[in-house]
């Protein structure tokens, strides 16, 4: 009889994962601190744990995925190439878990929602948007630069692009981080924070966010889509931004459009075109809170 699969074939086989879904989180816990600590006894001592527990958790992984996660060399860890790679999804695994059994995280009509709530009163509130809905906006920009994008074929410096590229802001990914390298003079992020302020953030990264490293993952995680997939992305958003020069922090909402786009050398460029306005529909948001914004700041 015929195979789709040959079962007997040793990469084909399928690993079995640990029994206990908390196993497993905690087995994902222990790799991932490890992988950023990179010593023993700090990663043992941040978990709460014992290196016995700790080395355990490493070699069912191990054993599970069937891939050697780090190798040791004079007692100083070091993760293979596998494990760089099981890194951010391990990650990723971790943040979602966390944000789901909180409440931080879900999904609506398929699409990501995001909330978090600080004990201060910060807040953020995030949900992903049909593409369709850049047409339907009130305003127009979105839909004018998202053309524009098209007919430039995704390049930066085409021409069909240079009419609308003051209202938006570039950045590229660096070790890690999203740098600025062009703020558009007729941008939300001049408007917002002051010239000032956008003249001094290039080169700089885009600021990291009250929540915690897990939710600042979930928040990036669109950032991380647009330059996997080179496509859009529309979301809505209600948070705190600190305003002008005084940086006093003032409730903002907008509709915010990634497009995935290309430097010159053919390097992925991220554009950010941020629009102001009461029209957003985030669920958890009611329209009273829409309204703390400073109405002089809608666009």
């Amino acid at each position: 009889m015929n195979r789709i699969m040959d079962t007997n074939h040793q990469s084909t086989q399928v690993r079995k994962p640990p029994d206990s879904h908390a196993l497993l989180h905690e087995m994902i816990r222990s790799f991932t601190t490890l992988a950023r600590t990179l010593n023993l006894s700090h990663a043992v001592k941040e978990l709460g744990s014992t290196r016995q527990t700790l080395r355990r958790h490493i070699a069912l992984l191990e054993e599970s995925k069937g891939v050697e996660l780090f190798t040791v060399k004079d007692r100083q860890y070091h993760l293979t190439d596998a494990g760089k790679r099981a890194l951010p999804e391990a990650e990723e695994v971790l943040a979602r878990g966390d944000a789901w059994l909180s409440g931080q995280s879900d999904v609506i009509n398929g699409l990501q929602y995001l909330r978090h709530v600080e004990p201060d009163g910060w807040c953020h509130f995030q949900q992903q948007k049909p593409i369709s809905e850049v047409f339907t906006s009130t305003g127009t920009i979105l839909e004018e630069i998202m053309c524009a994008w098209t007919q430039a074929g995704g390049e930066l410096e085409h021409e069909a692009f240079q009419a609308v590229r003051p209202y938006c802001t570039v950045s590229r990914r660096h070790e890690g981080n999203w740098l600025f390298t062009e703020v558009g003079d007729h941008s939300s992020f001049v408007t917002w924070f002051g010239w000032k302020v956008a003249r001094s953030s290039i080169g700089s990264a885009l600021a990291q966010m009250p929540g915690g490293d897990g939710f600042g993952r979930l928040v990036n995680y669109a950032y991380e889509e647009i330059e996997a997939t080179r496509s859009v992305r529309l979301d809505h958003v209600f948070t705190l931004l600190p305003k002008g020069d005084e940086g006093i922090m003032t409730p903002i909402s907008y509709e915010r459009m990634l497009l995935g786009a290309r430097y010159p050398d053919d390097s992925f460029a991220m554009i950010t075109v941020v629009r102001r306005t009461y029209d957003v529909h985030i669920n958890g948001v009611t329209h009273e809170m829409l309204r703390q914004m400073p109405e002089d700041m809608v666009m």
